[in-house]
């Protein structure tokens, strides 16, 4: 797997659509622009090839400076377009592309020897920030994601929102990666065509673009709900699972994608298994989480032990099958420690 290196933006960039990119790019591509200010901001987008706002929220970007050129030098990493030209997050027989970064859990893979080299040339750039657009698919508000709470940091997240997640896991992730070298943060902006996404987006960007520098004091805590990734839900492989009632070995309610960032109380059912299953949810716990189980499946219902904020809830199967059912999360101070409210 080839990255191609770029100095200028190849001819139609600015105007291909998402599944068309392959016309201008021939593969993933790392794009380094001039600008006004010479420390870059690093910028990757279609990590996942069905998340079009981050590719979408750039070209309209770049389209504002053709005349006058950006305010600061920007490294715009293109990901996987071979999975964008296809409407898919990620084909069949690739790593995905947000997992394949340094820590990944599978070095060995192309797709992580691509990452490895994205992160070498980042670092000698010395990017004064990273940002990472994505889209999920249930219904969650615009919210960003850090690795690290260092003032840099939340500084940056709250540039995109007031609500920000902590997480741990999983690994191989760009944000993480690319906190050993800057201020990083993944931005989750909502479910695929949605213009005020695009907006939200481009907006981020340019902000990042004018900004220089954050301040080294820690923010006001007022300005932020955060919270932390305590465990990740996930679907065994080979059970079943449906949002409508169907025959499965899980059937979730209907509306569990309504739940996303609720504040849900212990006893709250997500749905319920089939006769004669004896099937859990996987869960990769956190080794500080508060218990080490989060589910109870009296009568077949399945219900939370204790109470939990979701997050990436989704009626997608495909979602579910290549990343998880959700995350579960509590709200927490600067210093990563759990707290009410």
């Amino acid at each position: 797997m080839k990255l191609h290196i770029l100095d200028q933006l190849p001819k139609g960039f600015l105007d291909a659509p998402i599944t068309g990119l392959g016309g201008t790019l021939p593969g993933p591509a790392l794009i380094d622009l001039p600008g006004r200010h010479d420390e870059p901001l690093f910028v990757s987008v279609l990590l996942h090839g069905n998340e079009d706002t981050g590719l979408l929220a750039m070209q309209e970007v770049l389209r504002r400076h053709q005349a006058q050129g950006l305010p600061r030098r920007l490294l715009l990493f293109v990901g996987n377009i071979a999975a964008a030209a296809a409407g898919v997050r990620t084909l069949p027989d690739q790593l995905d592309f947000n997992r394949a970064w340094p820590g990944t859990l599978s070095p060995d893979r192309p797709e992580a020897t691509l990452m490895r080299q994205v992160v070498d040339l980042a670092t000698e750039a010395k990017p004064y920030a990273s940002i990472d657009i994505h889209n999920n698919t249930g219904l969650n508000p615009h919210y960003g994601c850090l690795n690290r709470l260092e003032p840099e940091f939340l500084h940056l997240a709250r540039l995109f929102s007031r609500t920000v997640v902590y997480f741990e896991k999983p690994v191989g992730v760009q944000s993480m990666a690319m906190a050993e070298i800057c201020p990083a943060v993944t931005v989750e902006c909502g479910k695929t065509g949605d213009r005020s996404a695009i907006d939200h987006a481009a907006e981020f960007i340019e902000a990042c673009l004018s900004q220089n520098g954050f301040p080294d004091h820690p923010p006001n805590p007022a300005d932020f709900d955060l919270l932390r990734t305590f465990a990740v839900v996930k679907v065994p492989p080979e059970a079943t699972f449906s949002f409508d009632g169907g025959d499965a070995s899980f059937r979730f309610r209907p509306d569990i994608d309504h739940l996303n960032f609720g504040a849900l109380e212990s006893g709250t059912a997500l749905g319920e298994r089939a006769d004669g299953c004896d099937g859990r949810l996987l869960l990769d716990i956190e080794a500080d989480a508060p218990v080490a189980e989060y589910f109870d499946y009296s009568d077949d219902t399945i219900r939370l032990r204790q109470e939990a904020i979701p997050a990436m809830l989704t009626r997608d199967p495909e979602a579910v099958r290549l990343d998880c059912l959700c995350y579960l999360m509590h709200h927490i101070d600067f210093e990563g420690r759990r707290r009410d409210g």
